[in-house]
């Protein structure tokens, strides 16, 4: 049995380690896609809004998907078009093969997201304790990677494809070869009966759920701004150059993966309640330092600590997620349920924050609009009970599942 868990943790840590790469190399070289294909600058927004949109969409139908097939499998085949998808973007020569390769892009990414978390949270529930943090640290390690072969992509003037294709023979097949052992919980059951038939039915779910959502959503707007505005506040209105203007993102990445790596270490020690708190409470300082720098480097303090509060609050609303859905409905599927509604406010977020992030800045001053995302994070404070108040428990209350209930492995294990 603690073999099969073992496996099952590597399989779904690479999972997310893929899927890192993967969205860094779409996201780090737009500029050079929009070149490619000729996009203008007012059409470029319409492409990249529809991504996180389509996400959603593949979420929702992962939560219908579930219901007849295990989030192992969804997770197994979505990764696999994830990967070739980034590589018809780079691949393609016209703006409809663009438009076609980004809207699969975005739909399996948001089937992959929510199941990947799936099996992150059945994981934690089988291990007893918090394990949830590492998964999401590999991610960042990831995306680390994929932007350092984006960079050298652009220094050395490669064609797209020339950068995506080895990534994608390498991810891809390893990731095949390691879906044979993602282990799911629940007893690997579908999760219809659990959606259709759980105490307080889908509104009520939603209802519990709420919190979390809104902690999704603020997390998201907070990770946004530091991804989309951080390189030109710093020039803009900190007056750094235009090199140490793109420090604070790859500073922000690393100490994100530091604090993820550290994580789960706090959790169970402290309990959820309390690293989320204190995250949210270390982020919203963030955004003051940001907000009140009277020079770049007090700036790029201020987006270290952004990276350190930030980290912990999206795996935990997966977490926490997983742990009230289960405790309001012990069949098979409820948590993957709850996972993938959650997962479509982690899209909901990142649409919502660089452009009022934006508009503030145009109208007010982008001073004044690092506090709005502040508030915003502080307001998870408010509802970190909903987060499990226990040390050493993953997720605040649950005994250890049953043997029985979490050895069924994709493949049969």
């Amino acid at each position: 049995m603690t073999d099969v868990l073992r496996r099952g943790r590597a399989s779904l840590a690479f999972g997310f380690f893929a899927q890192g790469v993967a969205f860094a190399l779409l996201v780090t070289r737009i500029p050079a896609i929009q070149d490619r294909y000729g996009v203008s600058d007012a059409l470029l927004p319409v492409f990249l809004a529809a991504v996180p949109v389509l996400a959603g969409v593949g979420s929702v139908v992962s939560e219908r998907l579930v219901r007849r097939v295990r989030p192992s499998r969804l997770l197994r085949w979505s990764q696999p078009v994830v990967l070739l998808a980034l590589l018809g973007v780079g691949a393609g020569d016209r703006v409809v093969v663009l438009a076609v390769a980004l809207a699969v892009f975005g739909l399996s990414v948001g089937a992959l997201d929510a199941s990947m978390n799936m099996l992150g949270v059945s994981l934690q529930r089988a291990y007893g304790r918090s394990i949830m943090l590492g998964f999401h640290a590999t991610y960042s390690l990831g995306g680390i990677l994929g932007a350092s072969l984006a960079w050298a992509g652009a220094h050395w003037d490669l064609a797209l494809w020339v950068s995506y294709l080895p990534v994608v023979v390498v991810l891809l097949p390893a990731a095949l070869v390691g879906s044979r052992w993602y282990v799911d919980g629940d007893g690997g059951g579908p999760a219809g009966a659990a959606v259709e038939k759980g105490s307080g039915g889908a509104g009520g779910g939603f209802k519990v759920l709420l919190p979390l959502c809104l902690v999704m959503t603020f997390a998201y707007i907070g990770d946004s701004t530091v991804s989309n505005w951080s390189a030109k506040y710093l020039q803009d209105v900190l007056g750094s150059s235009e090199q140490l203007a793109t420090v604070p993102y790859n500073v922000y990445m690393v100490t994100t993966l530091v604090g993820r790596a550290l994580g789960d270490f706090g959790v169970r020690r402290f309990g959820a309640v309390a690293v989320v708190r204190g995250g949210a409470v270390v982020a919203a300082g963030g955004f003051a330092v940001v907000a009140s720098a009277p020079g770049a480097r007090v700036g790029m303090l201020g987006f270290t600590l952004l990276g350190l509060g930030l980290c912990v609050l999206v795996p935990q609303t997966f977490a926490a997620a997983g742990r009230l859905a289960a405790e309001r409905d012990a069949r098979p599927g409820a948590s993957d349920a709850a996972v993938a509604r959650l997962n479509v406010f982690n899209y909901v977020g990142f649409l919502i924050g660089s452009p009022l992030v934006g508009a503030l800045g145009d109208a007010w001053s982008y001073r004044g609009a690092m506090l709005v995302p502040m508030v915003l994070v502080l307001v998870t404070v408010v509802y970190a009970r909903s987060f499990g108040d226990r040390p050493d428990r993953y997720g605040g209350g649950h005994e250890r599942p049953r043997t029985a209930d979490v050895g069924r492995g994709s493949n049969g294990l």
